[in-house]
């Protein structure tokens, strides 16, 4: 399944580009030339969240965005499980696909596990890390647990598929005095039917799901990227990934870190405050 949604462009003023990833046809964007900074999105959003940051930045950089299997306007592949381990193996196929080396990842949400785990692999690779609103460990917090058992209800699961409930009520509640229309129908666009949110249903059950694969680079992360170059910018006001329960762990993990703390900021930092990560960017990776 393909999704015919075409971005405004003046909004999102991109090229699309396209990989034939193992799974499906994969969307992305590259833009701009000098050292590769690679961003991940998480759910239930697309590369277009990462717009801004991307205008501000590709005059200097090569910008490259992603939308994983299900998200934005890649294929909903037939056959599969939209877990983060998948959309992990075909992130890292992409990083091969475009030769990246010396690049730059930035995580937000889902993103953060999902980048982490495609660059462990290649961490010879990786020149530095740009973490914000993420972890890479197994949750303990109960709010996360009951929120992933909740959603993964059958109810819930109906209103994720049918009623669109991530973007509309979770994404948009947040976001709606930031966003314009035209920018909101673009969260809504490109998820259009029940059949289009396979992903979206898949994603809060995979916080207690990927477990293992958290547990995992719990341990991989300190060990084959803690010495990189780090920098956290991080919403404050986040209820999901609380900066005190996650910075300090983040602290641990990494042994040359740098944090921007973004005081108004709730989870999707990308909009809350894209001037501010960009030039926070730019600054530890000139």
């Amino acid at each position: 399944m393909l999704i015919d949604f075409v971005p405004d462009g003046n909004l999102y003023p991109f090229e699309s580009r396209w990989f034939d990833s193992s799974v499906g046809r994969i969307h992305y964007i590259d833009e701009g030339s000098g050292p590769p900074l690679l961003f991940c999105h998480g759910a239930p959003t697309w590369s277009f969240l990462y717009r801004h940051i991307v205008k501000d930045l590709r005059d200097r950089y090569r910008c490259i965005a992603v939308d994983y299997p299900g998200f934005g306007l890649s294929e909903r592949p037939a056959d599969f499980g939209y877990t983060i381990g998948e959309h992990t193996a075909v992130l890292g196929e992409l990083i091969d696909h475009l030769q990246l080396d010396g690049f730059v990842l930035m995580g937000q949400d889902w993103g953060g596990p999902i980048g982490l785990g495609a660059v462990t692999a290649r961490a010879d690779r990786v020149r530095g890390i740009v973490l914000g609103n993420t972890s890479f460990w197994p949750t303990e917090a109960m709010v996360n647990r009951v929120f992933s058992m909740i959603m993964s209800s059958t109810p819930m699961q109906r209103r994720i598929l049918e009623q669109n409930f991530l973007v509309e009520r979770v994404l948009l509640a947040e976001l709606g005095r930031k966003l314009t229309a035209a920018e909101a129908d673009h969260y809504r666009m490109v998820q259009p039917t029940a059949e289009a949110r396979a992903a979206l249903a898949v994603t809060p059950r995979e916080i207690r799901a990927a477990g293992p694969l958290l547990d995992q680079l719990a341990r991989d992360v300190p060990v084959l990227l803690g010495d990189k170059p780090t920098l956290l910018v991080w919403g404050m006001r986040d209820m999901v990934f609380r900066p005190n329960a996650c910075i300090p762990r983040m602290r641990a993990a990494f042994r040359d870190l740098d944090v921007v703390e973004l005081p108004h900021a709730r989870h999707f930092i990308q909009e809350h405050a894209p001037d501010v990560i960009a030039a926070a960017i730019a600054q530890r990776f000139p």
